[in-house]
């Protein structure tokens, strides 16, 4: 096999290169289309209840999450000139295409009772602006004489108004909403520049668009810090200028194919695929460092550049098809989930990885096909060089101290698995962006003032017709009213009991006394001026609260932004409580909205991650038994790279880093790239024991210098190329740098010290037979390819070219 492939790549470069360049040119285009996603994350299979459930009431009541909030604190809103810039404010809104609708205290109606018509009219409150002081005033005090608008609009307590803005929920998923939520923020931002008031935003569109800008934004940021930090570590590395340019050139195609592929298969930019690039520049770079390695290392030993780039083809070929498998089978078990966001992320790093390595493994030997073979100083860095010194040191250790390492192995296993004890799962609607963010902040001013903006909707359905406006019907919702004022998470509720206390309130002339449900009485004469259930017609107010034969109503809270283990616990105990109010034979009522959908989805996700990093496991386990097949020496390269995985869980559980979609998809993502160097130690170690006639020892000394530089080298890319999402934004991205970071920091001791240790002290226990005998013979370590086969036009096999 790879000496075709050998043949292939050295004897057929031209072609090569220009294959590669077309597909390149191809994958250039459809990157050009490529979009980022602006729709709120789907953490739900569409075939699960919850999911079923929320459809069906989007489809009876539409978008839960379309609000933008805009709120202000000022006692002297009132002033005539300020009110009145408001008031302007709220009717230019309306005009911005995209804008359904505007409600602020400068445009909200009133139901007045027309005797002659027998119905209730919907009346703005303020018809037109008012011209003196004194008139502004009585308008605040008919404002505040209606209690359906108190903790909805503004809080009188607080001197805090609400403006809230309805967006069009097509525009809302298109790459147009970025301009249309920044071009109201503009205007309401000169408005507080001029009259010198803070604005607060929030609002579920709000919120996405914001973080979709911060994807585009860091996406650039992260490219461009990779391609640095990894151009100049390659540079420290090997001296040479043109190993760090051709290496970066690699990179840069690939960064096209994974934003190609992205747009090939339909697919949109999102907080995870976002990250994808600058991911797959430390991957493409971690391969070019072991292939270039082994070109060097071959070329010190015999100096002839064909054998040396056969070899490094053939033998860290073998090696990397099997590394960068289990890497993208890390990043291919997120398909199992069933979360769209999360299988559109596996499937196109599963895909992306792959892609880099046939493209490495093609690219480098033809590059350095054509260029003058490595000068004295480019192969300097394996002689003398620090990491020399580091690798004797550790050769050391493990010849001499092996007691002292199972005793750090210890310690680390105690320490990671109290750590783990410790670990909590728990997530929030907005729970990556810091706190110190304007986000955050003003996300906890609309917490502080209005119990929060998160949606929570609670659906019942009466089972008859008109069963909604029955009395009883109405008290038993205002009584679930009650308790749900019983949490201080939650807002004021919104229902059809609020329309008939708003009603009751209008026919008795606007008493604010009034305010409250009507008796039997009252009822039949209230309902008369109420209009009439018309489909579009958007003066009814009570078009908003139920369906079309009156026997389905909703009630609208607003939540804070609080853990799943709040909601879930806030949920358990109204649902007794909801059966006792609305037994089930009469009734059916479901808690609903996009909290309970977070919710549900975070549960979902994190379960069926831990089946996904299993399925992980058992993946690069099956892949491993093709090169090993020994189960023992699969068991023992597992035991250095499982114990990374322990100290991060307990790293987590020691700083409060809780389990949730953002963090749990470390483990699976650091596993596919920490066995790598166990895979490449044990198959030189192989190697080396047939080269020194089954002698353990001398083989895995051998094998621990001869991959200890590549394994240090790519290690330390790694460490930096995740080091850099540390500086994300989100909290999940940068706890991901941080943790992952940590992860190969503790995998790459735990090979060089753990690994070569256990095969020192089993020795022959699992050095078997099945061992030194492949399931799966890729490549030959011992033979070599014919050089008269490779034969390169114009290049001299022993040096210049």
């Amino acid at each position: 096999m790879w000496k075709y492939t050998v043949r292939v790549i050295l004897r057929r470069r031209l072609i090569s290169l220009i294959v590669i360049g077309l597909l390149t040119l191809f994958m250039a285009y459809q990157a050009r289309k490529v979009q980022l996603s602006y729709e709120m994350s789907k953490m739900l299979p569409a075939f699960d209840s919850t999911s079923i459930q929320y459809e069906k009431f989007r489809t009876q009541f539409g978008e839960d999450g379309s609000v933008f909030f805009v709120g202000i604190q000022d006692e002297n809103l009132f002033e005539l000139e300020k009110f009145n810039a408001w008031y302007d404010l709220t009717d230019e809104i309306k005009t911005i295409k995209g804008v359904q609708e505007v409600i602020s205290i400068g445009k909200i109606f009133n139901l007045v009772k027309n005797k002659e018509k027998k119905k209730f009219d919907f009346v703005p409150v303020v018809q037109e602006k008012p011209k003196t002081q004194e008139e502004l005033d009585k308008i605040k005090k008919k404002i505040y004489a209606l209690p359906f608008y108190n903790g909805l609009l503004y809080n009188k307590e607080t001197n805090v108004s609400m403006m809230m803005i309805t967006l069009d929920k097509e525009m809302l998923n298109t790459k147009y909403r970025v301009q249309l939520i920044y071009n109201i923020r503009d205007r309401l931002d000169a408005f507080g520049q001029q009259y010198d008031v803070d604005v607060h935003y929030s609002g579920l569109p709000y919120i996405r668009t914001v973080t979709s800008k911060k994807i585009e934004d860091e996406l650039n940021f992260f490219i461009y810090a990779s391609l640095i930090i990894a151009s100049i570590i390659l540079f420290i590395f090997f001296r040479s200028f043109k190993a760090v340019f051709f290496t970066i050139i690699i990179v840069i195609i690939n960064v096209v194919w994974v934003m190609g592929t992205i747009s090939f298969l339909g697919y949109k930019i999102t907080i995870l695929t976002g990250i994808l690039p600058p991911l797959l520049i430390v991957i493409v770079v971690e391969n070019c460092i072991f292939l270039l390695n082994k070109y060097h290392t071959e070329y010190k030993s015999h100096g002839n550049k064909v054998k040396s780039l056969s070899r490094m083809v053939a033998r860290i070929g073998n090696a990397n098809l099997l590394t960068n498998a289990t890497t993208a089978a890390g990043f291919g078990a997120f398909m199992v989930t069933g979360n769209k966001i999360l299988v559109e992320f596996g499937l196109v790093a599963s895909i992306s990885i792959l892609v880099a390595y046939l493209l490495t493994l093609f690219l480098i030997p033809i590059f350095f096909s054509y260029l003058n073979p490595p000068g004295k100083k480019h192969i300097k860095h394996l002689d003398k060089s620090i990491v020399g010194k580091i690798l004797d040191k550790v050769v050391h250790v493990v010849l001499h101290y092996r007691l002292i390492v199972y005793i750090g192995a210890a310690v680390i296993v105690f320490i990671g698995v109290l750590g783990t004890s410790k670990l909590k799962t728990t997530g929030n609607i907005v729970d990556d962006i810091p706190h110190k963010d304007p986000l955050y902040v003003d996300l906890m001013f609309f917490e502080e003032h209005f119990k929060g903006v998160m949606p929570l909707e609670i659906t019942i359905d009466t089972k008859k017709k008109k069963g909604v406006i029955r009395l009883s019907t109405l008290k038993k919702i205002e009584k679930l009213q009650e308790i749900l004022a019983n949490y201080p998470e939650l807002s004021k509720p919104v229902s059809l009991v609020e329309v008939a206390k708003f009603s009751k309130q209008a026919y008795f002339n606007g008493n604010v006394n009034k305010y409250a449900l009507p008796n039997n009485q009252e009822k039949n004469f209230i309902m008369g001026y109420i209009p009439k259930f018309e489909d579009g017609d958007e003066k009814s107010l009570i078009n908003s609260f139920v369906d079309e034969d009156l026997s389905i109503t909703r009630i609208s809270v607003q939540m804070a932004n609080i853990g799943t283990r709040d909601i879930d616990r806030i949920i358990n105990e109204l649902k007794p409580q909801i059966d006792k109010l609305f037994p089930s034979r009469k009734y059916e009522v479901n808690i609903t909205g996009t909290s309970v959908v977070f919710l549900k989805g975070t549960n979902y996700l994190v379960g069926n991650l831990m089946t996904s990093l299993l399925l992980a496991l058992g993946i690069i386990c099956g892949l491993m038994a093709l090169l090993f097949t020994s189960a023992r020496m699969i068991g023992i390269s597992l035991i250095p790279n499982i114990i990374p995985q322990l100290m991060t869980a307990g790293m987590m559980g020691f700083f409060a880093i809780s389990i949730k979609p953002s963090t749990i998809l470390i483990f699976s993502i650091a596993l596919g790239i920490s066995v790598d160097n166990a895979i490449h130690f044990l198959s030189r170690y192989r190697l080396q024991l047939k080269l020194n006639n089954w002698n353990i020892k001398e083989s895995v000394i051998a094998a621990l210098r001869e991959t200890g530089y590549s394994m240090i080298y790519s290690s330390v890319v790694l460490f930096f190329g995740f080091a850099i999402f540390t500086q994300s934004s989100f909290g999940g991205t940068e706890a991901m740098g941080y943790l992952i970071s940590f992860t190969l920091l503790v995998a790459l001791l735990s090979n060089l010290f753990i690994l070569p240790t256990l095969l020192l002290s089993l020795d022959r226990l699992i050095t078997t037979r099945r061992f030194k005998e492949p399931l799966l013979v890729i490549f030959d370590e011992e033979e070599d390819i014919d050089l008269d086969e490779l034969a390169i036009e114009d290049v001299d096999t022993r040096g210049s070219a």
